[in-house]
């Protein structure tokens, strides 16, 4: 079985080689250059035609947005943007997603130190998953993880709410699912019903995400506090590093934020979104899963259709990595299977408001 090649490119030479020791740990990925900018990058693109390029946001001369938006037009090839944290940089890895990027890992320090292994973990897993990507749905219009259940952040409970409460959307998604969120929000009217959304993203970049996303659309969306109500028009975002909960009491959906071990190394988790709302809300929910790796969610869209919920899954041809809906499909959990374009007529014709 042939190798998945990679191109580093990185104007920091510690990083180039952080990187590339990093991802020749697996004995499936072989590194076969690396670049410090992006007119080197461009001739080894050339030369070595590899399967996936990592590729630093900031560099001198042609920076890592423009390089991405010209390799797509001339060869589109899967690319993962190393990003460091600043409200600069977060909107420019949220602009390269947007461009073509399949992914991104926030960027490592030279002396990240116990870091290492989360990061080799992350970086190894979402450049083979790249290696896989649809890319062509992308373009502008493993290191083995302690297991944790579900179970240790919620327990299953059997749905016991009342029959004719407003409804509410729950939605997860990985890779690719920052460009579909936003394309799918586009859609959808202002008074829909309450959304709460888990998109797997580290902690510093979910309120960046939250804002930007907020000023494209007609709904009000935000990166969720601990006990925000859910309602019409409005659009919640699972902050990263923490796992976030739907929950109910008299007054109606309101969000739990809590810690908890990561599940299906998440945090947060779909599944724990999932299962607490197949517990809160029952067949008052929709379920939505998008483009991603993995299973994280899978289990849970299951526990959602046997408490009654209504459940959608991204379709393969427009997913950018067609695992978690996959999964998700074949555990039996899903009612329908919908591109970004078709889920709302989906959503308006099982919208429960009083007309």
């Amino acid at each position: 079985m042939s190798k998945i090649k990679v191109l580093v490119v990185d104007d920091s030479a510690v990083i180039r080689q952080l990187v590339k020791e990093i991802l020749e740990r697996d004995p499936a990925i072989e590194v076969v250059a690396v670049a410090s900018d992006a007119y080197f990058a461009e001739r080894k693109l050339k030369v070595h035609a590899p399967d996936v390029i990592t590729l630093d946001v900031e560099m001198p001369g042609m920076d890592g947005i423009s390089f991405l938006e010209k390799i797509m037009h001339s060869n589109p090839t899967p690319v993962v943007m190393l990003s460091s944290y600043t409200d600069r940089r977060a909107a420019e890895t949220f602009k390269a997603l947007e461009f073509g990027a399949v992914d991104f890992v926030t960027k490592p320090k030279a002396n990240i130190g116990e870091g290492i292994e989360a990061l080799a973990e992350e970086l190894i897993a979402k450049v083979k998953a790249a290696s896989k990507a649809n890319i062509r749905k992308t373009q502008p219009k493993l290191v083995a993880a302690p297991a944790h259940s579900v179970d240790e952040v919620v327990a299953r409970k059997r749905f016991t709410g009342s029959k004719h409460g407003d409804g509410v959307i729950v939605l997860g998604a990985s890779t690719g699912g920052t460009v579909a969120i936003s394309d799918l929000l586009v859609l959808l009217p202002k008074d829909s019903p309450g959304i709460v959304i888990v998109q797997h993203m580290p902690e510093q970049f979910t309120k960046a995400y939250a804002d930007r996303i907020n000023g494209l659309v007609d709904l009000d969306v935000r990166e969720a506090k601990n006990g925000d109500r859910v309602r019409r028009g409005a659009v919640l975002i699972a902050p990263g590093g923490r796992h976030m909960l739907l929950q109910k009491d008299i007054q109606g959906y309101y969000v739990q934020i809590k810690d908890g071990p990561p599940v299906n190394r998440h945090k947060p988790s779909v599944d724990v979104l999932f299962r607490s709302a197949a517990n809160s809300a029952g067949h008052e929910a929709i379920g939505i899963i998008l483009t991603g790796m993995g299973n994280d969610g899978a289990k849970g869209m299951r526990e959602l259709k046997d408490a009654g919920a209504f459940n959608i899954a991204q379709s393969k041809e427009t997913c950018v990595v067609f695992g978690m809906p996959r999964v998700a499909i074949e555990l039996g959990g899903v009612d329908k299977i919908a591109s970004i374009e078709e889920i709302p007529r989906l959503l308006a014709g099982r919208d429960r408001r009083a007309s």
